[in-house]
């Protein structure tokens, strides 16, 4: 069974990382090391919903204005379209900043899911949205991500997980995927040799 499809994250695996998350959430007045931001907001009242995201808003231009690619990241897409495999991108920012990195970096997305689309990761909704638009079953894509809600989200949708370790929590995180790599062109193997995927993770 071939790959057909990958769907990547955005920030910290199309991009290099650049959000300082326990520094957002202390601004907008949660624990630096609180849990997911995106969660929290769901709890607040509406005058405090709205300065969160406006303090979240900043930090995503922020983002975008110094966004810098992943080593590899340019000609891994180059080779997934010379191939024909579609390219996705699921992100927890909105879709417009995923839209504007293309634009900026001069790369071409198949399709994207942003969270205004619909529940965010973990949850497999983006994952499963972008299969059926792409028309193959989740089997036959990959989901490639730097954290742990990318691979949640692969593995609840039945879709291939690799984990990007490029962050501390790397090796906590490899656990529950079935490759792990260094650098985002190593995907381009695992496509190759996908007859050889084994269920437990793999360090590429």
């Amino acid at each position: 069974m071939g790959i057909r499809a990958v769907i990547f994250d955005l920030d910290g695996t199309i991009t290099e990382p650049y959000f300082d998350f326990d520094a957002i959430r202390e601004e907008i007045g949660l624990p630096r090391n609180g849990g997911p931001i995106l969660e929290a907001m769901r709890d607040m009242d509406e005058a405090q919903r709205r300065f969160a995201e406006s303090v979240l808003h900043r930090h995503e231009q922020l983002a975008l204005e110094k966004s810098r690619l992943n080593p590899g990241a340019r000609e891994t897409l180059e080779a997934l379209r010379h191939k024909g495999i579609r390219i996705g991108v699921l992100t927890r920012n909105i879709r417009q900043n995923a839209l504007e990195i293309g634009r900026r970096h001069n790369l071409v997305f198949d399709a994207v899911v942003g969270r205004e689309d619909g529940p965010v990761k973990p949850d497999a909704f983006g994952v499963r949205w972008l299969c059926g638009h792409f028309g193959i079953p989740p089997a036959e894509a990959m989901v490639v991500g730097d954290y742990l809600f990318d691979i949640q989200c692969a593995k609840a949708a039945g879709a291939i997980a690799v984990l990007l370790a490029n962050q501390p929590k790397a090796a906590e995180f490899a656990q529950y995927a079935d490759f792990a790599i260094d650098r985002i062109d190593q995907i381009l193997g695992i496509i190759k040799n996908r007859k050889e995927h084994r269920a437990a993770c793999r360090w590429v």
